[in-house]
């Protein structure tokens, strides 16, 4: 008799990183996606019932997050009433509250932007690094993981930084602008002064299979193997698609981010925790290639 699929339950699956994620899944487990589509808000706790109907023992993957920057730094002086707060911090702690009551193991989708950029470690951020955000969206986000780390649930609390994939019509990430522009021979500003560490989402799915199959907890990094800035990013686009005109205006972030939220500078995260789980992350380049060749693009 064939042995049954684990459960996966997706909150919040339908944006960029999460619909990957839900059709990478669906090959290993049984996959079904909650959100505001189908009734289940965050921020409602009685809109959650649905995961205490579910068998326990599944694995609550929670996506859901106001991710805007800047739109969470307008939120900012709204501070416990904004939708920043309620939506990153009270929904985290909701979904982890039912997720006890349901018997279900949690993992918390976070951010290389709990951390500050200042004085960062050689060789990057580790999960042993204590946090201290930048931005609104950094706190509420640090604050999520808080919640998450404080209850009673099994958890991971899974910190990504600048998804990026091949296809999604409804979001375009960082590559995909960036790649857009540079095929129609338009200028780019690209920023110097801020270090980044791109995930290739393809990865991020693969990771998170390991983690629920070794039925892993804490905190774990899961970003690309190599940092770079924006600058430099744009370079590595127009190199890997064979891109030779380029009208590149490098500038700061003081220039680049002028009223809006403050970005980090050297936001390079470690991933030695999830390489020694088994699991392998592409570099920019090498996830710039796949790229590529899932888009067919001949260069």
């Amino acid at each position: 008799m064939q042995n049954e699929k684990k459960k996966v339950i997706l909150v919040g699956g339908s944006g960029l990183v999460g619909s990957r994620i839900q059709e990478l899944l669906a090959e290993t487990f049984e996959v079904e996606t909650l959100g505001i589509s189908n009734g289940f808000d965050i921020t409602k706790p009685a809109t959650l019932s649905p995961l205490l109907r579910l068998s326990s023992g599944a694995t609550v993957i929670h996506l859901a997050a106001k991710a805007d920057v800047d739109g969470c730094e307008k939120d900012k002086s709204l501070g416990e009433e904004g939708d920043a707060w309620q939506i990153n911090v009270k929904g985290a702690e909701n979904v982890a509250d039912i997720c006890i009551r349901a018997g279900h193991r949690m993992i918390y989708v976070s951010t290389d932007f709990v951390f500050d950029g200042e004085s960062t470690p050689s060789g990057g951020y580790s999960e042993e690094d204590t946090p201290n955000p930048l931005n609104w969206y950094g706190v509420t986000k640090y604050e999520g993981e808080l919640r998450v780390l404080a209850s009673t649930s099994t958890h991971v609390v899974l910190r990504i930084a600048y998804p990026y994939r091949a296809f999604f019509d409804e979001k375009t990430d960082f590559v995909r602008a960036i790649l857009s522009r540079l095929q129609k021979n338009e200028p780019v500003s690209a920023v110097t002064d801020h270090i980044m560490t791109p995930t290739f989402i393809d990865d991020i799915a693969g990771c998170l299979s390991v983690l629920i199959e070794q039925n892993a907890e804490g905190i774990h990094h899961c970003v690309g193997s190599s940092s770079l800035t924006p600058a430099q990013a744009v370079k590595s686009i127009a190199q890997a698609f064979s891109i030779k005109s380029v009208s590149l205006k490098e500038v700061t972030r003081a220039e680049f981010f002028k009223e809006r939220a403050p970005r980090p500078y050297n936001l390079t995260l470690k991933n030695d925790k999830i390489r020694h789980l088994g699991v392998v992350m592409k570099t920019f380049e090498d996830g710039l290639q796949q790229v590529k060749e899932q888009l067919g693009t001949k260069g």
